[in-house]
């Protein structure tokens, strides 16, 4: 087994997540695919339309026999059988005609433009007048126009989204495959620990971080596993730890992981078959005695036991990793909007550690954006309440002062 003592980066930290593969894939169906990533690219079947469409209702025509018509001299054209929605029309348009058309009807043979209802008028019962031209395929989606049959509709890694979903059911497919939701045990750690619903005693907290972590877990598109607080016990801690590999792809451990007598957290994980420890200190603040190891393919998270630091190595790690196993690309530090804001105040900083700020972004009348810092110490849940982002200081910078351009994440 490989161990390290020394902390690592935060770029060196991310590159490891890579090592951990994708999971498999599994079909479900369409209406239950928002949001999920394909697993495989998604070839059309059969064109779309299948044959050329109209756009607009009006009346479909040989653009020839409109050239020239204006509102002072309309063209006059016989009306032909009506198109009827649904249907593909059994005659040829003949030079001289004009059929009724609906949305989305079927052009007959010969017919090569559609002239809007606007532009029309009703001479009599046979005939109709066409007061502006059209030129060759206007207000027609042609046959295969969409998508063409045995060419790709939507490729591997893509995260579906609703117009995705509208686009693979007009092209007839009603289910699709995905990458497999990732499964994340969650654990808490500390005899100090005590469930949400209990009045702690002093010198008690109650259990925030395995309720937090899995709402974040949801929201990366994973499904948490919630177990019981493990107290500080070696054995105890091990068979936890044990228990939680055999149920799930992720194990997320919080609690434990600082340098000291009670750090049994490296102790357990190192007891595990089979595993090994990737890092155990990251040159990040908050969140420094952050712990990764392997066991067989499948992550172990050893989370810092303030909530604070726990939340942000979360999103700045344990999020990509999971989007990584779902398929997605392996991306670097909280996910978000990026915006430039101006900072509102100085910051200090200290070299040799990546830092990560909690901000509350604003919006300026005149469009631009302000970034205020949110100070705290580690324990403190409220500052991540209150902010509505995360400034990312690098490690070689030290400190940034008030007026500086910075680029912050939005939440």
């Amino acid at each position: 087994m490989t161990e390290f003592f020394h902390v690592i980066t935060a770029d060196q930290f991310t590159e490891l997540l890579i090592r951990f593969p994708r999971l498999s894939s599994e079909k479900i169906p369409l209406d239950a695919s928002l949001a999920r990533i394909l697993s495989d690219d998604i070839v059309a079947f059969e064109d779309l339309p299948e044959q050329a469409r109209s756009t607009v209702d009006g009346y479909a025509v040989r653009a020839e026999d409109t050239f020239g018509a204006s509102d002072s001299i309309p063209a006059l054209l016989e009306i032909a059988e009506p198109v009827q929605m649904g249907t593909i029309p059994g005659y040829a348009l003949n030079s001289g005609q004009a059929a009724p058309i609906p949305t989305g009807g079927f052009l007959p043979r010969g017919a090569d433009a559609v002239v809007m209802v606007e532009y029309t008028n009703r001479a009599d019962e046979k005939n109709v007048e066409i007061t502006r031209p059209v030129t060759l395929r206007t207000n027609v989606l042609d046959k295969g126009e969409d998508s063409k049959s045995g060419e790709p509709l939507l490729p591997s890694g893509m995260q579906l989204r609703f117009q995705d979903i509208g686009f693979l059911a007009a092209a007839g497919f009603s289910e699709v495959s995905v990458y497999r939701k990732p499964k994340v045990a969650i654990l808490s750690s500390g005899d100090e620990v005590v469930p949400v619903d209990c009045r702690p005693r002093p010198g008690q907290i109650r259990d925030a971080n395995s309720h937090a972590l899995a709402a974040l877990v949801r929201e990366a598109g994973a499904e948490p596993i919630l177990f019981e607080i493990v107290p500080d016990n070696a054995a105890m801690l091990r068979q936890a730890l044990e228990t939680a590999l055999s149920q799930s792809d992720i194990t997320a451990i919080s609690g434990g992981s600082s340098v000291g007598a009670r750090d049994l957290m490296k102790s357990a994980v190192s007891s595990l078959n089979d595993t090994e420890i990737l890092a155990h200190g990251i040159a990040i603040r908050p969140g420094k005695p952050t712990l990764l190891a392997d066991r067989k393919g499948k992550a172990i998270f050893g989370l810092p036991g303030h909530p604070v630091s726990a939340l942000i190595v979360a999103q700045v790690f344990l999020v990509p990793l999971l989007r990584h196993l779902q398929g997605a690309a392996l991306g670097k530090g909280p996910r978000g909007l990026r915006i430039d804001a101006t900072l509102t105040a100085s910051i200090h900083s200290t070299i040799g550690l990546e830092e990560y700020v909690r901000v509350v972004i604003e919006e300026k009348p005149d469009g631009t954006y302000e970034a205020h810092p949110v100070y705290g110490k580690s324990g403190m849940l409220s500052t991540m309440v209150k902010a509505n982002g995360i400034l990312v200081i690098p490690m070689n910078v030290e400190g940034l002062s008030k007026g500086d351009s910075v680029q912050v994440v939005q939440w």
